[in-house]
């Protein structure tokens, strides 16, 4: 690249970097007071240093001496009073570049947990029936699935030499008393009473109601056939046998389900266990009724994770007494989790209530028995589950403050009892994100202001004033530091999974390329991750997956929740590089053949970065047209193992 294209392309990027100062001095609208106040300032040294290399501080205008670029201005000697990553501008340069800020403040935030799952049966509401003794099935009233029987209904008749012989002994025994009534011997007697009673009781145990019995004893004769009854009301699920079929004690002949109420079961990831309790509400979807909402209860949260999905099922019982609900149905649901400042999940309309334990959804003002279940209903509190809102609200600041890299958290504060807009970088400790809120938990206090908008402009800008810069990309490769890859032996199918991810961030970085944003291809990596089963991995290599995945996955959300496409290329690289180094790892499949891995040492201000990319022509997506082709090939990320 020759010296005049050189600086053609340098001269771009600082223009867009100071545009927003250089309005302070020749906007047209400017009031004349800021106008002198410029004025002032610009007779006053100027430092001058290159964009591409801070560190070069001239008190002339001359070329940088490492890449031999045309120097810009640094700052004027106003600036030298203030701390190292303070920025101070004028109320016009603070309206130009759009700097917006927001207290920090304490509120009731809330945090939506996303889960799928399907409509199961329930398992408290089913019922087998069976042949208690050994026989032949001579009529099948029942002869299909899905039928709806009720309690009480005739399912099938049952023909028995064992339940033949149990009535004649009944019979019998009724005659025997009979003839025994005029006896004088008491002992007679109340042994013939005895065994009318044992009698009965057989055919009781043998699964006859009292009203059959009744009815044997009035005919005066046994019944060849015997009728087996619905225990419970609900729907034939299973049907085990067919007309004609000997069984033999046990045999199990239906499945019955009430589906009145119906269970659903979703996975949650292990991350998301933080924000579901026992007993919070949960609203949920299912395809067959779009746009209608239901309800339910968390009844259950299962104690035990599976190793393979690394999901929890949590469960919900739903009313459905219409029957709309059918088992196997995919829904989707949100659990909306109100947190306190001690991160408590807390649902202030529980207060004071009274809940099951074994059935959360029933919910009463006082003390009573369950509907449901008869147990004594207790305190929603007793249950684990806070019903009050008794430590204070969080303190939260917007979720476009913080510019998040890695495991660091940076915010732009303004500081108060300044005659003109002064900005100081910090790095704070955040919890979790709630919605459109970042709970803080160290770093602001109660009423600081921070900056939500521009705040991106403000750490350009102290990088072209060869100030630190508070992403400094050293300073998160530092922290983040990998180790040397070793390839392991992974799945096919695996591969293929990676092979997706890689082809949305190749979508992704070609929309750079073309200085076009893409946010919907920074979703759609966060999605693909989400699709890849790491159940496939052996315990070993799913090890070492497992400790890769959270920040493979944290770095692809920053990406996604950046607010442009500025942001989203600084976010690019920290992003890239734990790409890498799963890819060199675990291997990947593309039908479209192998990538290369670029490097431009000239990207985010001289730190140099990294990207993946199809074909052989540089097309870099951090300068996109400016500098399109800056950068070369490195190295071939392979494929397979």
């Amino acid at each position: 690249m020759n010296l005049l294209k050189m600086r053609k392309f340098v001269l771009v990027p600082v223009l867009i970097g100071v545009s927003f100062l250089l309005g302070r001095a020749c906007g047209p609208d400017a009031p004349a007071g800021d106008a002198m106040v410029e004025s002032a300032e610009s007779a006053k040294p100027v430092v001058w240093t290159c964009s591409m290399h801070p560190q070069v501080r001239l008190p002339t205008q001359s070329q940088c001496p490492i890449c031999f670029m045309d120097l810009v201005p640094a700052s004027s000697g106003d600036e030298e009073d203030l701390g190292p990553r303070t920025l101070r501008l004028s109320e016009t340069a603070v309206a130009l570049a759009e700097i917006e800020t927001a207290e920090v403040e304490r509120r009731t935030v809330a945090h939506e947990v996303g889960m799928i799952g399907r409509v199961a049966l329930d398992e408290t509401r089913m019922a087998y029936i069976t042949s208690r003794v050994a026989g032949r099935l001579d009529r099948l009233y029942v002869d299909y699935t899905g039928v709806t029987v009720r309690k009480g209904d005739h399912l099938v008749e049952i023909y028995s030499p064992t339940l033949y012989t149990a009535q004649q002994e009944l019979l019998q025994a009724i005659r025997t008393v009979a003839r025994l009534e005029g006896s004088s011997l008491d002992i007679v007697r109340n042994t013939s009473n005895r065994t009318v009673n044992s009698a009965s009781e057989k055919l009781r145990l043998y699964g006859l109601s009292n009203e059959q019995i009744a009815e044997i004893v009035e005919r005066g004769e046994p019944n060849e056939h015997i009728t087996i009854h619905a225990p419970i009301g609900g729907v034939v699920i299973h049907k085990n046998a067919i007309e004609g079929i000997y069984v033999s004690g046990g045999t199990q002949i239906y499945t019955i389900a009430d589906l009145t109420k119906v269970w659903v079961l979703f996975d949650a990831y292990e991350s998301d266990l933080a924000w579901l309790r026992y007993g919070q509400a949960v609203e949920f979807n299912v395809e067959a009724y779009p746009g209608e909402t239901f309800h339910g209860r968390i009844a259950f949260i299962d104690p035990l994770l599976d190793d393979k999905t690394r999901t929890i099922k949590v469960r919900l019982n739903v009313d459905n007494a219409d029957g709309r609900l059918k088992p196997d149905m995919f829904v989707s649901g949100t659990a909306q989790a109100v947190l306190t400042a001690h991160g408590s999940v807390v649902d202030g309309h529980l207060a004071g209530q009274w809940m099951c334990p074994m059935h959360p959804e029933i919910v009463a003002n006082e003390l009573e028995a369950c509907s449901e279940c008869g147990m004594d209903l207790v305190l929603a509190s007793e249950l684990g589950f806070v019903a009050e809102q008794e430590f204070g609200d969080s303190l939260v600041i917007p979720n476009t403050a913080p510019l998040i890299t890695g495991k660091r958290a940076v915010v732009y504060v303004r500081v108060p009892d300044q005659e003109k807009p002064t900005f100081e970088g910090r790095e704070i400790s955040l919890g979790p994100r709630a919605g459109d809120w970042y709970v803080v938990k160290d770093g602001l206090e109660e009423g600081e202001l921070v900056v939500v908008k521009g705040n991106f402009k403000i750490d350009s800008e102290l990088q072209i004033r060869a100030m630190p810069s508070m992403m400094s990309a050293s300073e998160v490769e530092e922290e983040g530091a990998l180790p040397e890859a070793v390839r392991l032996e992974t799945p096919a199918e695996f591969r293929e999974q990676l092979g997706a991810v890689l082809e949305q961030y190749v979508g992704l970085q070609t929309s750079f390329s073309l200085d076009e944003d893409n946010p919907e291809a920074a979703q759609a990596i966060v999605d693909s991750l989400h699709d890849v089963d790491m159940g496939l991995l052996d315990e070993e290599v799913f090890m070492v997956w497992l400790a890769q995945l959270p920040p493979l996955r944290d770095a692809a959300a920053d990406v996604a929740a950046a607010t442009d496409i500025a942001e989203r290329r600084v976010l690019l690289s920290p992003f890239t590089e734990r790409l890498v180094y799963v890819l060199k790892t675990f291997g990947y499949a593309r039908e479209a053949g192998e990538l290369g891995l670029f490097h431009c040492p000239m990207a985010l201000d001289g730190d140099g970065a990294n990207w993946i990319q199809a074909g052989e022509t540089t097309a870099n997506p951090y300068y996109g047209s400016m500098m399109l082709r800056c950068g070369s090939q490195t190295e071939v990320l392979e494929q397979g193992n």
